[in-house]
């Protein structure tokens, strides 16, 4: 008897495999948030800035404007996590348990699978945009092309909390995307008014 699986379709149970562990999905998105909150930084780090320091390449309205669609690319892949919540969150009682590997996910068909995989690629394009964005905005903040006030900066710091008692408190791994969710909101909002006052 064939049986409804997550992606909509039915499949018999030998058309499975076991998911992936859906922490190596979560722990990558997450880290690509902490790349961009780790613009807090320049409040306490610019200070020391030195006069030799390589200038960035790009405009900072360029890194800015990319910097925002990371955050709305992360707000994407958060909003999937929720909508599937069997793959990115393990099944029953291993969506409770503490944010850890191992937490495996249930048996899923080949529609589900390919999506883990695209999940994957995105992620991984992601956090290397990111990274690359969010220094070039904070090299831009150091040198004064980007007017960032003090509380945005604390703002970010903020965030660079909520996403540290995710690992501190280990977490269960709902919450955590549940967290990742609210936080990439957050972002996008602060890169917005850093790039209203251009």
């Amino acid at each position: 008897m064939a049986n409804p699986s997550e992606d909509g379709g039915t499949s018999e149970a030998g058309d499975t495999r076991i998911a992936p562990d859906p922490f190596a999905a979560v722990l990558p998105a997450l880290a690509g948030l902490g790349a961009i909150a780790s613009i807090a930084a320049v409040n306490w780090m610019a200070q020391d800035k030195t006069d030799s320091r390589p200038r960035p390449k790009r405009k900072a309205a360029a890194a800015l404007r990319d910097l925002e669609s990371c955050c709305v690319g992360f707000q994407e892949i958060f909003r999937r996590f929720h909508k599937s919540p069997k793959l990115f969150a393990g099944e029953g009682g291993a969506a409770a348990a503490p944010l850890k590997f191992g937490v495996h996910g249930p048996r899923v068909g080949q529609t589900a699978a390919r999506l883990y995989l695209q999940s994957m690629n995105e992620i991984a394009s992601m956090l290397v945009l990111a990274t690359q964005n969010a220094f070039d905005v904070m090299a831009a903040i150091e040198d004064d092309e980007i007017d960032a006030p003090e509380d945005v900066l604390f703002a970010f710091g903020e965030i660079q909390e909520e996403l540290n008692k995710i690992i501190q408190q280990r977490l269960p791994i709902k919450e955590a995307v549940d967290t990742g969710t609210v936080q990439a909101v957050r972002l996008t909002e602060l890169v917005q008014s850093l790039k209203a006052r251009q």
